[in-house]
């Protein structure tokens, strides 16, 4: 057997640890099939729908945390810009929002291959934690866009500036 067969062959599906997770914060959760687990919960801020969908050929784990709003069409532009300037603060994963939608989400994919006799949780449970905290702290620049009757560039740089402490 090959040294790639066997990294396969070593790596479980790291949803079943995903389960365990889940279970120790109580949230509930739903696996619609093997591949795929779904999840939501409350924020400070609002209600997450997160999504995790391994596939097993890549040893990889796309991972989606949606926010509950959405973004009308007629602010693509200023969302296009207001994104960019989000992504470039993040070290890891990026916020989309597909047109189809409208509604923003925090994404990234993880690489579980050469994770031998690793189930992953301990990277999953950073990923969940680095996830909520972005969505939380860019959740009112997407609240402006969502629901602000009067958007503009400077609204949201103004949005966008980092702060300290809470009010």
């Amino acid at each position: 057997m090959s040294d790639m067969a066997e990294i396969y062959e070593d790596m479980t599906n790291p949803l079943d640890s995903i389960e365990e997770i889940m279970a120790g914060q109580d949230w509930v959760f739903d696996r619609p099939n093997h591949d795929e687990l779904q999840v939501r919960m409350s924020g400070a801020h609002g209600q997450y729908a997160m999504t995790f969908i391994w596939q097993e050929q890549h040893s990889a784990m796309q991972f989606f945390c949606e926010l509950d709003l959405t973004i009308p069409a007629v602010r693509d532009e200023l969302l296009s810009r207001t994104l960019r300037q989000i992504n470039e603060k993040l070290w890891l994963g990026h916020f989309d929002v597909p047109r189809e939608t409208g509604i923003p989400f925090f994404r990234h994919t993880s690489l579980f291959k050469g994770m031998q006799h690793s189930s992953g949780a301990d990277q999953v449970a950073d990923l969940i934690e680095i996830a909520l905290a972005e969505c939380e702290r860019f959740y009112n620049v997407f609240l402006l866009l969502s629901e602000a009757k009067n958007t503009q560039d400077s609204l949201m740089s103004l949005a966008l500036s980092e702060t300290r402490g809470e009010a």
